[in-house]
């Protein structure tokens, strides 16, 4: 079992995160990549570990991998289909899944952000593949199914987390428009997410705690996308 050794996130990582979003090109970042290695990945992948082994008692299965294209989403944009060339990702990305699709991301877990002056921390998942996508949708409409999720996005909103907005305008084809589970069909995929100034606790151990705290909040919708996506076969 790894052990981190996680003190706490270094001031250095948000002057970083800064400078790179003033700075983004190839010439620069090589020119300061050590600092993006020490003051950026280490720390992240320290904190990897350590939130990894504090959200298993919620997810005994979560999955928690230091590596880059696991826990750690690369920095480097791909740029071949988007009208933005900026070569850098601006924000330290990472991510905790519970689930065996073949694609991490088409899991529910847990995700993190930071940028130079915003922590966001979210769960769920953002977007449905096509085959989950479909599932959903009669799934969602079965009342123990539908209430459970009625209940717990209403439970988040009382919380004061934030929902997705709707990604369709219609209920889709062959299902009731007038069903009490009408609008649950205007969504693609199910993530929560809360958006907050950089707090104190960044750069000490205790980011972990206030991390698993708000990621306790947001269990409820994680773990019933994770189920409905157990369920895709």
């Amino acid at each position: 079992m790894a052990i981190s050794s996680f003190a706490g996130f270094p001031r250095e990582a948000i002057t970083f995160l800064g400078d790179l979003s003033h700075n983004n090109n190839k010439m620069w970042f090589d020119e300061h990549k050590s600092e993006y290695e020490e003051f950026v990945q280490a720390p992240a992948r320290e904190f990897v570990v350590a939130m990894g082994e504090k959200l298993k008692i919620l997810v005994p299965e979560i999955q928690a991998d230091p590596r880059v294209n696991k826990s750690l989403f690369r920095i480097y944009r791909d740029t071949r289909f988007s009208k933005d060339k900026t070569p850098f990702k601006t924000n330290l990305a990472l991510w905790f899944w519970q689930g065996n699709n073949a694609s991490r991301v088409e899991n529910s877990g847990f995700y993190f952000s930071l940028t130079e002056s915003k922590l966001m921390l979210g769960a769920g998942s953002h977007t449905f593949n096509k085959d989950a996508l479909a599932f959903y949708r009669d799934y969602v409409t079965q009342p123990l199914h539908g209430d459970d999720l009625l209940k717990i996005t209403d439970n988040l909103q009382k919380g004061g987390l934030n929902l997705p907005e709707p990604y369709y305008k219609r209920v889709p084809r062959g299902y009731d428009a007038d069903s009490k589970y009408a609008d649950l069909l205007l969504y693609s995929g199910w993530p929560v997410f809360v958006e907050l100034d950089i707090p104190e606790t960044l750069f000490s151990p205790e980011i972990v705690d206030f991390c698993f705290a708000k990621f306790q909040e947001m269990h409820p919708l994680q773990q019933w996308v994770a189920t409905m996506l157990a369920a895709v076969r």
